[in-house]
């Protein structure tokens, strides 16, 4: 093919449009002017390169094929486009694909282009090829122990095709309750094993547990076995279509199995009708369960609005009361009728007892126990004789001594119980203390040698 003489305007113009980078040297490699339209490049600080060796513009394992591309230059061979790397100020290197030409006066042109587009497509597919292999080691994982719980369980468990009823899987137990010498368990109808007059107690479960979802149970007798088992189906769907997860056990195993279930099944229903607030947390106070009568005092209307949240939160003096409560719970000591406020949900407080207890099992938790104190009745019972008011004597004071002093003397007396009160609910911490009564350290401690709860000489060293 044969081209006109370009002009250099109209040159530059077509190095811009083949090449992303178009580097000319000298006949030693001295870089004398660069031109790009990349911003990679041009981020990558290529204009600085004018009066360095292009040898020094590159990574050390590139220098080779640098060297290479110079001594090609006035070679009768094609010129071959060869990859190299140039260090970037940014920490990364930058990947460019050169190709050289040989110029009037012995100038020489390197015509570059950038491979960054390709070099984040090779890193995204080798993090998509990593992100591939470790899901598919979990299921691996996750399949070896499903095959080891399978087969060493000691209940007979059946895999059973949901549309054709016949056998999937079988492990040890199966195998051995179910043992045929002359046939194999697996691609045989599940209701071969059991006795005719249980073949429709069994069509019968089989279709209630596709058609409702849940765990649906019945007696069925085996063929061969004098006792009548218990057999359990659980409906699942994998791609292939539904499948049902058959257990057989005796009747004794599963009577034991219900009457666990049927006293943690009547727990929960009590803990849940509680007449008075119930909350469960953990050790750190994050809420995991609440009942209905706990919702009604704090004006939630669904469990999900409270848990996950922190128990300190609700409390009107936060993590003051918080840390009472976790410094008794974390000593495995259990807390009652502590006085406090609860928020609700509309920025309400309301006046509350809190009693606690720590659990350890199944795993470490908190239970609170929240009781309104509005709610508590306000007449003492028949017959029992009432509450001696603390002021119940204030009025025969009257006219006797100026009202000044009787106020003063109340006051002093509210005062009093106040910080006694405070010291029990935080166990002598007199630091919390102070904090609840909304006192500092040092007027708490005046106080406390004003009324002489503790003597001068404590407060001192404290």
């Amino acid at each position: 093919m044969r081209l006109p003489t370009l002009d250099s305007s109209n040159f530059t113009r077509l190095l811009g449009v083949v090449s992303d980078l178009a580097l000319v040297m000298d006949a030693s490699g001295v870089i004398e002017d660069v031109s790009t339209g990349s911003a990679t490049l041009v981020a990558s600080g290529c204009q600085a390169w004018i009066g360095r060796r292009w040898l020094e513009t590159v990574t050390s394992e590139s220098r080779t094929k640098i060297q290479e591309l110079l001594a090609s230059v006035n070679a009768p061979e094609t010129p071959r486009w060869r990859q190299v790397n140039h260090p970037s100020p940014m920490g990364n290197d930058v990947a460019v694909q050169y190709v050289v030409l040989p110029l009037e006066q012995g100038k020489i042109l390197a015509l570059g282009r950038d491979l960054e587009a390709i070099a984040e497509l090779q890193r995204r597919l080798v993090e998509t090829q990593q992100s591939m292999e470790r899901d598919y080691l979990r299921l691996r994982q996750i399949e070896a122990r499903y095959r080891v719980l399978f087969d060493t369980s000691s209940e007979a468990v059946l895999l059973v095709d949901a549309a054709t009823q016949r056998v999937l899987e079988a492990n040890m137990g199966a195998q051995s309750l179910l043992k045929d010498a002359g046939k194999r368990l697996v691609g045989r109808d599940v209701r071969e094993w059991f006795e005719d007059d249980s073949q429709s107690e069994v069509q019968s479960l089989l279709r209630t547990a596709l058609a409702t979802g849940r765990i649906e149970m019945c007696a069925a007798r085996v063929v061969g076995l004098s006792a009548p088992l218990t057999m359990s189906a659980t409906v699942f769907r994998q791609e292939g279509g539904a499948q049902f997860l058959i257990r057989l056990v005796s009747r004794e195993a599963a009577a034991e199995v219900h009457h666990d279930n049927g006293t943690t099944l009547a727990l929960v229903d009590a803990m849940e009708h509680f007449p008075d607030g119930w909350l469960l947390t953990d050790t750190a106070g994050v809420i995991k369960t609440v009942n209905e009568e706990s919702m009604a005092l704090m004006g939630l209307t669904a469990a999900s609005q409270i848990v996950g949240q922190g128990m300190e939160r609700w409390l009107q003096r936060g993590a003051v009361d918080w840390g009472v409560l976790n410094t008794s719970l974390r000593q495995q000591l259990p807390v009652r009728n502590f006085a406090t406020e609860m928020r609700t949900l509309s920025g309400l407080t309301v006046p509350v007892e809190v009693s606690a207890v720590y659990l350890s099992r199944p795993e470490p938790a908190y239970a609170f126990f929240v009781r309104d104190v509005n709610r508590r009745p306000s007449g003492a019972a028949a017959g029992a004789p009432g509450p001696v008011h603390p002021f119940a004597e204030l009025s025969q004071l009257v006219g006797r001594r100026p009202i000044k002093d009787i106020v003063g003397e109340t006051v002093d007396t509210i005062e009093r119980m106040c910080i006694v009160s405070a010291l029990e609910l935080t166990h002598n911490n007199r630091a919390s203390a102070a904090e609840m009564l909304g006192l500092s350290r040092q007027s708490l401690y005046v106080k406390l040698r004003r009324f002489g709860i503790v003597a001068d000489a404590d407060v001192e060293t404290s």
